[in-house]
């Protein structure tokens, strides 16, 4: 039997492809370096400084893989087609290779026009850069009188050609002498062994296009944000992954700008009704706890009131919430912005409600969000840590934290492998564990905001062994719902005997609730109707607050507490100065909420009014006509603002 083997030319060809393209990215990526020369001397001088840069150039070796193996893959399929059918077509070999060549010529002039446009931007390049082109011809000029956006035209151009040359070269040496030859016949060890090496590639090719081996997430833009330098954390991007991913997020619909109302109208609309309640307060916050107390605040999956016996649960799943309830300030009727954790998680810190079905995080330009917990918190001496139970980059919720204000994101990668159970990471009395560690290594001159995401009441349900709980339910998810309470009590025992638990204020509050009992309407309360807990029991006297309050509304609370100004949320300290509704967003769907009425608006399905407190299912929307245009008038003014 022949046993000859010839490794198959093609996929030499692509290995040098790769490699040029890769190298290539390298080099545009380190222009960014004299243009952000000074930012970048005062980087390498701090300590880690240069591992920050070392490991910001592997972050975008990371996303320039995903870009040259999406480049390769069509033509790595079709050449494994070519091998099988041994074709040896001059013309087919050319149009493979002049796809290649033309395709990252296009990558290299999009990380070309990056270089000024991050400079002059500080942001990679977008989508945003399209809105230009309905004034092509004062775009055309702007290039032409600006003699460095001529010198990038040169440079790239020169790039482009330098590239054209090498890959004429690899062509010239493996696909070239292909085309050429008469058919040859393939031994069967040869079709064995190139018939594995050729999945093989394939595998590792769609791989790196996913970017992580994660199995939750592939790479996203928050991927790149691993520090608290804005510099570096975007220096690791590839402009053409940002363009991509920025066009996609554009056609979405539900990525869209919010068209309610007239902008205008909203603006002045929510201008006079936060006038109108701050001209009028009722009461005057009787306890502030002062800008040196230490903030912990907790985000429970899924802990709506539905769950919680304080709230009515007759299944005795919450023992240690309900003691914590009523040892506490309670807010009894507050509802959370919306219905996934990102809405929670957002809303929650920053103060801002859920548009609708659009995703606040999960951004390609991250904005600023100035007026939200980690920054202002930071902004007077704190320091800032979150702590989550499995993967940050889901949802784009590192990145986002990342460029707003934490300092440091404990997240799975920071747990040792055998404590992580599922895709969302380790249990929650692990990162409960781990925050009082990591808080206990903090500096005590200095107050501390740490934020903690638990998970456990959430599918893939995988209730602890090793702990002291003993649960009662048979059903999983309420024995989760049991666990979840108990990890909280565990926490709040181990909390109190350290130092620094007398001088902290612990805020509980849900991401969102879940179905849970009878839904009357459609769109269910017991998904948005969430326990606020306020818990200092050296310094806060129990007490119920009963008006209507929004998962919005935390940052200001918090403010009122510490004593620290800011007014640059839509959320309100409505202990102080009450709200006339609650609204919040179901998707596709929009609620509103007063002391009788229920208001919901749905993009397909149109508008519902309910008295909901006697759990009326009468649609009083013809009966009340002024009423639900009232409330709907508040909500989305609310959006637009």
């Amino acid at each position: 039997m022949n046993t000859n083997y010839s490794f198959p030319k093609q996929i030499i060809y692509l290995f040098w492809t790769y490699l040029i393209a890769i190298l290539l990215f390298f080099v545009f990526r380190l222009a960014i370096l004299p243009l952000n020369y000074e930012q970048f001397s005062s980087i390498a001088t701090q300590e880690n400084g240069f591992s920050m840069i070392a490991k910001a150039f592997f972050m975008g070796f990371r996303f320039d893989s995903v870009i040259a193996s999406y480049v390769i893959s069509p033509v790595l399929i079709s050449f494994l087609i070519a091998y099988f059918f041994n074709i040896r077509n001059r013309i087919f070999y050319k149009v493979n290779h002049y796809f290649l060549v033309i395709v990252f010529s296009i990558c290299f002039l999009i990380s070309s026009v990056d270089i000024p446009y991050f400079k002059y931007f500080f942001s990679r390049f977008n989508v945003q850069a399209l809105t230009w082109l309905d004034s092509p011809m004062f775009v055309v000029k702007m290039i032409i009188q600006e003699p460095s956006y001529v010198a990038f035209f040169f440079v790239f151009l020169t790039i482009i050609l330098i590239y054209a040359w090498l890959m004429l070269r690899v062509y010239k040496s493996w696909l070239k002498p292909l085309s050429s030859q008469t058919k040859k016949t393939y031994s069967l060890y040869s079709y064995f062994i190139n018939s594995l090496i050729f999945v093989l590639l394939i595998m590792v090719c769609f791989l790196a296009m996913r970017g992580r081996i994660e199995k939750k997430s592939p790479i996203k833009v928050g991927t790149a944000y691993f520090s608290n330098n804005a510099l570096i954390n975007q220096m690791g991007l590839n402009p053409v992954f940002t363009f991509v991913k920025s066009v996609e997020q554009r056609a979405k619909t539900s990525n869209k700008d919010l068209n309610l109302m007239d902008k205008n109208e909203a603006k002045a609309f929510v201008e006079a009704e936060f006038e109108r309640m701050r001209s009028n307060p009722i009461a005057k916050r009787g306890v502030v706890l002062g800008p040196k107390t230490n903030v912990v605040l907790v985000i429970m999956e899924s802990m709506g009131t539905c769950n919680i016996g304080y709230f009515g649960n007759k299944d005795n799943l919450t023992p240690y919430l309900d003691s914590l309830l009523r040892a506490s300030v309670s807010y009894q009727r507050v509802y959370t912005a919306g219905i996934h954790t990102y809405n929670g998680v957002y809303s929650t810190l920053f103060g801002r409600p859920a548009l609708m079905d659009k995703h606040s995080m999960n951004l390609t330009i991250i904005p600023n969000m100035s007026g939200g917990l980690p920054n202002v918190l930071r902004q007077n001496n704190y320091r800032t840590l979150y702590f989550t139970t499995h993967d940050d980059q889901f949802d784009n919720v590192g990145g986002f934290l990342s460029a707003n204000g934490f300092e440091r994101i404990i997240s799975e990668k920071d747990y040792p492998k055998r404590e992580i159970k599922s895709t969302l990471g380790v249990p929650d009395h692990i990162m409960f564990e781990k925050a009082i560690r990591e808080i206990d290594k903090l500096d005590s001159s200095k107050p501390f905001f740490a934020t903690l995401l638990t998970a456990s009441n959430h599918g893939p349900y995988i209730l602890p062994e090793d702990i002291d709980l003993k649960t009662k339910s048979k059903d999983i998810k309420d024995k989760m719902i049991e666990y979840s309470d108990w990890a909280i009590g565990n926490f709040i025992q181990r909390a109190s005997s350290c130092n620094w638990f007398s001088n902290t204020l612990f805020v509980f509050i849900a991401d969102h609730g879940a179905y849970k009992g009878e839904v009357n309407y459609e769109l269910p309360l017991s998904y948005h109707h969430t326990p606020l807990i306020f818990y200092f029991p050296s310094k806060l006297e129990p007490k119920k607050v009963e008006n209507i309050g929004l998962q919005i509304d935390v940052p200001a609370l918090i403010y009122s507490y510490l004593g620290v100004e800011n007014k640059e949320t839509l959320g309100i300290d409505f202990e102080i100065y009450p709200r006339s509704y609650g609204y919040f967003s179901y998707d596709d769907k929009l609620g509103v909420i007063d002391d009788e009425f229920f208001y919901i608006w749905s993009k397909d399905k149109g508008e519902f009014l309910y008295k909901y407190v006697g759990n009326d299912k009468t649609n009083y929307i013809k009966e009340y006509p002024q009423k639900a245009k009232q409330m709907q008038r508040y909500a989305f003014s609310m959006l637009m603002f």
